[in-house]
């Protein structure tokens, strides 16, 4: 499925219905299969040890499958979450921000399901890996 939403689009619409995280997400790429996404790490998402806590990475896959599913669908804000999978593997980088590429495997009239790979910027090691399904409202 042809994106509906490109970059720009995405990230006004991220502003505009979710100005509480409004600086925290970026979108990097609209790719053939979902989104490139980053989240800007900061001090609030470190946890003692000196590492990105495991709630900002929860965070940035469900942004990055959120965003994949809106690039197809178009600016829809009542798409939620249903399930989610998480593996946290390594320890990511601290001091660098994380970049999800997300691939959408199926988007249906109800479901779409998610893949979504996190590294630490500019390191190619996978730092988590998680599986999301959304559900998508019924059209009115």
């Amino acid at each position: 499925m042809e994106p509906l939403m490109d970059v720009t689009a995405l990230e006004a619409f991220l502003t505009e219905a979710f100005p509480q995280v409004d600086g925290e997400f970026g979108v990097e790429a609209v790719t053939d299969d979902g989104v490139i996404a980053r989240l800007n790490v900061g001090e609030h998402h470190l946890r003692p040890g000196g590492t990105v806590s495991g709630p900002a990475m929860f965070s940035l896959a469900d942004v990055g499958v959120y965003l994949a599913v809106l690039s197809r669908i178009g600016p829809v804000a009542l798409a939620v979450t249903t399930n989610c999978s998480i593996d946290f593997m390594r320890k990511p980088e601290a001091g660098k921000d994380l970049i999800a590429t997300v691939r959408l495997l199926k988007l249906g009239k109800a479901l779409a399901v998610g893949d979504v790979l996190i590294r630490s910027e500019g390191n190619a090691d996978v730092v988590a890996r998680a599986s999301m399904t959304y559900a998508i409202p019924p059209k009115r």
